[in-house]
C-alpha cells in the first residue's frame, strides 16, 4: 500500500441501501456508486451504531458507542475532549477538511477537522435538547400528534401536508450545492504536497422531498413499489410505532393512496440519484486533478429511513430500512475490485480504519475494529452492536451476529 493516502469521505443522509441500484435495486439509477462497486469493496451488512442524525454522526466520529458519550438524542452535545478520527488525522500530518452537514451541537463545529469549507446546514444551538420537549409536552399535553404533527413548516417538507414538490428549491438543494462546489474547489486546490482527508458531506436523500424537476423526470414511467398496509393501522403498532406515528403525523399522509405513496418514493428516487450525481462530480474531480489513483474514497449514510415499510417512517428502528447502511470503499491497484463482504460491520470501524491508512495512532479508547484486514480477505467473526433513545419511548438496543440479529 502507497505510504499515506489521500481520504474522500463521502456522506449521505437517511440514505436507504436497498434503494440503490449499488445495491441491486432494479430501477433506482446510480452509476456512479456501481462504478465505486465494480472498482472497490462493497459491504452489504453495514449498520450505524445509532439510527438517528446527531448521535449517529456523534458515534461514527469518535467511533464510540452512544453510550460512552452521552449522544442519546439530536441534542447531544458531543464532547470537545473526545478525540475524532479527524484529530488522529491531524496529528499524524493530515489536512482535515469538512464540508457540508455533520449535525454538530454546541461551540465546537470542527471536532478536530482543520477547518469547515461550508458552515452546518443546522444552526449549532441546542434548540433539539429534551428539556425543550419537555417543555411542549407540559404545555400542550400528552397528545404527541397535536404537538409533533401540527407545525407548519415541518409539514411542508416532510411525510405530511404537501410532502413531495418538484421543483421547489427548497434551501437543502443550495446546501448539497454548496457542500459540491465547496469539495471540488479543494480537491482542485491540492498540488499533492500534504496528504489529506475531505468528508464531503450531503443532506439529501433526506427529507424535503423537494427534486429538481430533471431528477423527478427521470422515473415517470418507473414501475415503483408500494407497501400495503392492513385495515386497521392502529390495531397492529407497536407502542414505539404509535409514537413514531405520531412525531412524524402520519396519518395526514395518507397511507391507503397508493398515488400518493408512490409520489412519496419517486420523489425519494430522484434524490438518490441527483445525490450519486454528486458523488460523479466528485470523483470526475479526482480522475481531472490526477487524484484518484492515490486517494482512498468511502462512502456511506448515517442512517437509512423506512420510507412507509412496515407502516413506519423516518428511522429509529433496527428494522434493515432503517438501520443498514450503504458502505462502498475503493482504493485501486490496492484492495481487490468488484468484492463483497458479507462479515458484518459497523460505521465506528471507520475510525480506526482511516488511523490505520493514514499510520496515525488512536491512542484513546475506541469501539470500532480496523475494517483493512477484511477488505483483505481474512475472515472474522463478528457481533455488531447498536443503540436507538429518541423518540422512541424507552432505550432500544440491537445486536447482529452471523446470520441473526436481536433487537
Amino acid at each position: 500500500m502507497p505510504d499515506r493516502p489521500n481520504i474522500l469521505f463521502i456522506m449521505s443522509d437517511q440514505l436507504i441501501a436497498a434503494l440503490t441500484g449499488a445495491y441491486g435495486h432494479p430501477v433506482v439509477q446510480t452509476p456512479h456508486l456501481n462504478r465505486l462497486v465494480a472498482e472497490g469493496v462493497r459491504f452489504d451488512s453495514a449498520y450505524t451504531p445509532f439510527p438517528l442524525c446527531a448521535p449517529g454522526r456523534a458515534c461514527i466520529t469518535s467511533g464510540r458507542h452512544a453510550s460512552e458519550i452521552g449522544a442519546w438524542d439530536n441534542g447531544a452535545l458531543l464532547a470537545a475532549d473526545v478525540p475524532s478520527y479527524a484529530h488522529y488525522l491531524s496529528n499524524a500530518g493530515y489536512d482535515t477538511v469538512l464540508s457540508g452537514k455533520m449535525h454538530f451541537v454546541g461551540p465546537d463545529q470542527v471536532h478536530g477537522f482543520h477547518r469547515r469549507l461550508t458552515t452546518d446546514i443546522y444552526p449549532p444551538d441546542f434548540s433539539w435538547v429534551k428539556e425543550e420537549w419537555i417543555r411542549i409536552k407540559e404545555t400542550k399535553g400528552e397528545d404527541y400528534e397535536e404537538v409533533m404533527g401540527n407545525r407548519p413548516a415541518y409539514n411542508a417538507g416532510g411525510y405530511t401536508g404537501q410532502a413531495v414538490r418538484v421543483n421547489f428549491w427548497h434551501n437543502a438543494l443550495s446546501y448539497d450545492e454548496e457542500t459540491h462546489f465547496r469539495a471540488v474547489e479543494y480537491l482542485r486546490a491540492q498540488r499533492g504536497d500534504t496528504p489529506f482527508l475531505l468528508c464531503a458531506s450531503f443532506h439529501h436523500p433526506h427529507e424535503p422531498f423537494h427534486p429538481p424537476q430533471a431528477y423527478w423526470d427521470r422515473y415517470a414511467d418507473a414501475e415503483i413499489a408500494i407497501p400495503e398496509f392492513p385495515d386497521h393501522l392502529d390495531e397492529s403498532y407497536s407502542a414505539m410505532d404509535r409514537w413514531l406515528n405520531a412525531y412524524h403525523g402520519i396519518r395526514r399522509f395518507n397511507l391507503r393512496d397508493p398515488e400518493s405513496l408512490r409520489r412519496l418514493r419517486r420523489a425519494y428516487y430522484g434524490l438518490v440519484t441527483y445525490l450519486d450525481d454528486k458523488v460523479g462530480g466528485l470523483l470526475a474531480t479526482l480522475e481531472e486533478t490526477g487524484l484518484l489513483d492515490n486517494t482512498v474514497v468511502v462512502f456511506t449514510s448515517d442512517h437509512g429511513d423506512m420510507l412507509c415499510e412496515k407502516e413506519m417512517v423516518q428511522k429509529r428502528c433496527f428494522y434493515e430500512w432503517s438501520c443498514r447502511v450503504p458502505l462502498i470503499v475503493r482504493f485501486p491497484d490496492q484492495w481487490k475490485a468488484d468484492t463483497t463482504v458479507e462479515t458484518p460491520t459497523s460505521l465506528l470501524d471507520l475510525l480506526p480504519t482511516f488511523c490505520e491508512l493514514a499510520g496515525a495512532e488512536a491512542s484513546l479508547p475506541h469501539d470500532g475494529t480496523s475494517l483493512l484486514p477484511i477488505i483483505e480477505g481474512q475472515q472474522a467473526d463478528r457481533h455488531i452492536f447498536a443503540q436507538a433513545h429518541e423518540a422512541v419511548g424507552a432505550h432500544c438496543i440491537m445486536v447482529r451476529e452471523g446470520r441473526f440479529k436481536y433487537n
